[in-house]
Order: C-alpha cells, then structure tokens, then sequence
C-alpha cells in the first residue's frame, strides 16, 4: 500500500476523524487531507508523530518499503515485536529481545547463538547448520559490527550478575541454580495465575522486555520452574509443558 492508504486505514481502525489526528500530531486538517488524497507525505518530524500515535513502524507508514531486521540476531522485524528507545519510540534496527527501553540486551555473541540455535533448529535444520548459521550472519550485523561503539561498557552485564545472585539467594526448594539470564518479552511468558480467591490475573505487561529463564525441576516430572525479573522485582513460578497449570512460587520486590 501507499503511505495516503495507510494512513487512511490506520486512522480509521483507530476511530479517528481528520481534525482528531491533526491535533495529535500538530498538523492542520488539511495536512492530513493531502496526505490521503496522496498530494503530499509527512515530513520526518511528523512520522514519528504519527508511528506513536498508532504504534506502527515509520517503515509501515510508508508502506514497508524494507525488509527490517534485527541487527544484533537477523530476525526479520513485524511491528509487534519491534524494541523501543527510552522514550517508546520504535527502534526499527532492533526486536525486543536485543533491545528494550534503550538497552542492549546480549553483550556476548556466544550467548545469543545459544538463545536462537533453539528456535531455529527443525526437521529440516539441525543444530550444526544453525550455529554454523549464525556464525557467519551475525558479525555482518550492524549492532556487532559497531559493538565497540554501541557498548554501555560492561553495565548491563552487571546487572545481570546481580540480579542471578538475588535469585540465588533466595535458595528455592528444588530450583537448580540460574547461570543465565535472557531476554523475554512479556506477551510470550504472561501466564495467567489462580489467587486463592479464585481470582485468575497476571502479573506482566505485554510489552515489555524483561529477563528470565526456564529451569528443570530437581524434583524430576514435567513441570518446570519460570524465573523473570527486571529492576523492580523477581518472580519464580512453575509450570507444565507450555505452560500449562501455572503456580506462583514467589513474588518479591526489590
């Protein structure tokens, strides 16, 4: 589609009149009239305006004339799962799990290859094939070609390394110890928990990335325990296999 049918469409699935959109992004009506009569295009300024207004790419707004990708894993990029700047805007060089709030969340290429070779290997593509994979795609990547640059010098790694020895800590009956934390964006591991009230609710935002890891059970069985965290706090649940009858173990501030 053309940027004037884009914005018609998104306009009208938002509910919005054209007087509605140009006070949100300070433009006249008449502005947004030329832009869906296809007279002229917003400026930079304004796309960025209008990709918060409707949580959209500037890529989608000119009607995705790139493919985008991550350039720190080379995963092809869908509005959803794009990561954001500390402001909120839509960073469209990374996905949510490189990237969140402006942080870089994978310092080490070793780490990562671990994290993707597990969602890539198949039937048709065995674990070798995907390392091996990786290993020549990701230093072409733009995040680790420019590492040095990008680097917050070793912060974030830091606080890392606190946060498994918080969890650590807490010495949790059957839960092996944490040597990893990984990125993971909320809609994926946002399970729903039964309160003894009976009341089902959960505990996550959808958008947002925070950092965890799934961990056999000492006691042997199917069900595994869930750890996430973020600056805020750390919880640890189990579960079953995809999920299933989710319990929460601990809910702690920090």
């Amino acid at each position: 589609m053309d940027t004037k049918d884009v914005l018609y469409e998104l306009r009208s699935k938002h509910g919005l009149s054209q007087d509605e959109l140009a006070e949100k992004v300070f433009v006249t009506r008449q502005a947004v009239s030329r832009w869906e009569n296809g007279e002229t295009v917003p400026n930079t300024e304004t796309l960025k305006q209008l990709s918060k207004v409707f949580n959209v790419s500037i890529n989608t707004l000119l009607g995705s004339p790139r493919q985008l990708i991550c350039q720190c894993c080379g995963m092809p990029l869908e509005d959803g799962i794009i990561g954001r700047d500390k402001d909120g805007a839509l960073n469209e060089d990374y996905c949510q799990w490189c990237y969140a709030d402006g942080t870089y969340t994978y310092h080490d290429m070793d780490d990562l290859i671990d994290v993707c070779v597990g969602h890539m290997v198949s039937e048709n593509f065995s674990e070798e094939q995907a390392r091996a994979y990786l290993k020549q795609t990701l230093p072409k990547l733009d995040y680790w070609k420019r590492y040095e640059a990008l680097s917050d010098g070793g912060q974030f790694e830091a606080f890392k390394k606190q946060l498994t020895e918080e969890i650590n800590s807490l010495h949790i009956e059957g839960m092996p110890r944490v040597e990893k934390l990984n990125a993971l964006v909320g809609k994926f591991v946002n399970l729903p928990y039964r309160l003894p009230n009976g009341e089902v609710v959960k505990f996550l935002d959808d958008g947002t990335t925070y950092l965890g890891n799934q961990l056999e059970s000492q006691f042997g069985g199917e069900r595994c325990f869930g750890v996430l965290a973020n600056m805020d706090f750390i919880m640890v649940s189990t579960y079953g296999k995809d999920g299933a009858d989710p319990e929460l173990v601990l809910y702690k501030k920090r």
